[in-house]
């Protein structure tokens, strides 16, 4: 049986969107390579090997993890924005094809989403090749610990900032900017409010927005209305869109159709509101609020945002619907 290593970029000790998800469809044979990575380790099972880098520099970790795994037929990183970025420059290093956005993988064939993720293709795999899995395609949560922990000092943390391969100077870290939480990557985001067929117009749209802004949430919609062009494509949640696993989803007007539900994830807290209590979006809510959502919405942006007004709304509010 061949096996599978997956090589995870960690910053400041956090894995990554999806990093438990790569080591579990790796068997759990893992790398972490970046900054205090032995914190992220505390969150995994299996064989662990660590490799301290430091701040992210994609040309030099690519052309260092390159030697060090050429005995590796298959190298899988987590589709979080770093492994990305560092996917392809590892494989050209390695002289190998780079698989994007993989749903499942083995060493004889390769899973991925076409036509917008509406279909998908499986592939021979090559004899030896890297690959990004998508996130959120396994729903796998991070463990408790207990993995079997060996260190690979590959020096990168003590290594001068020059030139790589080929002469071009490497990525280097000048600052860390908080990210506008509105636009975050959903797959990436914490906080996510939604908005679907429930919102009335535009304007209720970008009131949603504005609400995300003053929560530090991320926005998402059903696919009616990335369909209607309120907002784009990339912020459409669901089976053809965008996976997420959100610590909190606040759904404003959407019923929960099961392309929609089949992409959240598994969300620690979800709030619903809705005129109809008895859709399934509100059924899965720990805090279902029985209500327009228009007027729900206008009345939190009031509360929130400054210079904003609404007029009150009447609520029914049913907590613990989800059990």
């Amino acid at each position: 049986m061949t096996v599978v290593l997956a090589v995870i970029p960690v910053r400041a000790g956090v894995l990554p969107a999806g990093g438990a998800e790569a080591a579990d469809e790796c068997g759990r044979r893992v790398l972490l390579v970046g900054e205090s990575v032995e914190h992220a380790a505390a969150h995994l099972t299996g064989e662990v090997r660590l490799c301290e880098a430091g701040p992210y520099r994609p040309g030099a970790w690519a052309a260092a993890l390159a030697e060090v795994l050429a005995d590796e037929p298959i190298v899988v990183l987590p589709a979080s924005p770093d492994g990305r970025d560092l996917a392809p420059r590892l494989a050209a290093a390695m002289d190998r094809p780079c698989i994007a956005g993989a749903t499942r993988l083995s060493s004889t064939t390769v899973v991925v989403p076409r036509d917008g993720g509406r279909t998908m293709h499986t592939m021979p795999a090559p004899a030896a090749f890297v690959a990004t899995l998508q996130v959120g395609v396994r729903g796998v949560e991070p463990h408790d610990g207990g993995a079997t922990v060996s260190w690979l000092d590959l020096g990168l943390d003590r290594r001068p900032i020059g030139a790589v391969d080929g002469g071009l100077a490497d990525a280097r870290v000048v600052e860390v900017l908080a990210p506008d939480a509105a636009t975050v990557d959903l797959a990436e985001a914490g906080r996510i409010v939604g908005g679907g067929a429930g919102l009335r117009s535009p304007e209720q749209f970008e009131q949603l927005a504005a609400l995300g802004v003053a929560m530090g949430a991320s926005v998402g919609a059903t696919r009616v209305i990335t369909d209607r062009g309120w907002v784009g494509h990339e912020r459409q949640i669901g089976t053809t869109g965008v996976v997420v696993s959100p610590e909190l989803y606040l759904a404003f007007g959407i019923s929960g159709a099961v392309q929609h539900t089949s992409g959240l994830g598994h969300p620690e807290h979800v709030v619903s509101v809705n005129v109809d209590a008895h859709c399934p979006m509100m059924q899965m809510a720990d805090l279902a609020v029985v209500a327009d959502a228009n007027e729900v919405l206008a009345e939190l942006v009031a509360l929130l945002v400054p210079g904003a007004a609404a007029a009150p709304v009447a609520v029914a509010v049913a907590e613990g619907a989800r059990g």
